[in-house]
């Protein structure tokens, strides 16, 4: 059975991730106060309703109880209302709140009133293009945690030929490769092999501190 998600406001973040939700095959219920937002959805999900995100009993018409998760999407222009219907969705059940903050004090009040979880995505975009910007070897990263990601960087010139044995990432770059890339960005992902020799063209999926990516760069 496909997830169920409820994504609470259509501006671009809430907009860009019902349809990449509908396109990974989610049953996406997206809401919005905004007529041409929700009709504009409503080409892609898989229900769009016309929806004021602080009116309790409207917001008890969704049923946040019975999605698998619920997305407070509302920008930053409405911070109050973001609140408030973060309250609301815990409030009547929904098993996962993900809220959307705009800035610190944002975050620390969504904290309070129960997000399970708070995403920033701005300051997460800037993060993730200021390290492709800086390191041009990057190709994508994605935050796993306070202070661990996931990244996929290009074979370095004096990688190529060696292997992970030889290269010894994780005692000299706190490294771990969770897997290589074979032939490029389309290639195929299989798990490392320590003694499989890198080629020019692969690419390796590894773990780390964001602090190692710029020393592994630098330093092979």
């Amino acid at each position: 059975m496909a997830d169920q998600i409820l994504i609470v406001g259509l501006g671009q973040f809430g907009m860009s991730l019902a349809k990449a939700l509908s396109e990974k095959g989610a049953e996406v219920l997206a809401v919005d106060i905004n007529k041409e937002l929700v009709e504009e959805a409503s080409e892609f999900v898989t229900d769009a309703i016309v929806i004021d995100a602080v009116d309790e009993a409207e917001m008890a018409r969704l049923k946040p109880a019975r999605r698998d998760a619920a997305v407070c999407a509302i920008g930053g222009e409405s911070k109050e209302a973001s609140i408030i219907c973060t309250v609301l969705l815990r409030q009547m059940g929904a098993p996962l709140v993900i809220a959307r903050a705009t800035d610190r004090l944002h975050k620390r009040i969504l904290q309070m009133v129960g997000a399970h979880q708070i995403i920033s995505p701005e300051e997460e975009f800037g993060k993730r293009f200021a390290n492709r910007l800086l390191f041009r070897h990057v190709i994508a990263d994605t935050s796993i945690g306070d202070d661990l990601q996931m990244t996929e960087i290009c074979v370095q010139p004096s990688m190529a030929g060696k292997n992970l044995v030889e290269l010894a990432l994780p005692k000299r770059f706190g490294i771990i490769v969770a897997g290589i890339r074979k032939g490029g960005p389309n290639g195929k992902v299989i798990p490392p092999q320590p003694n499989d020799i890198l080629q020019p063209d692969d690419n390796l999926i590894i773990v780390s501190s964001e602090a190692a990516i710029p020393r592994l760069i630098k330093g092979v």
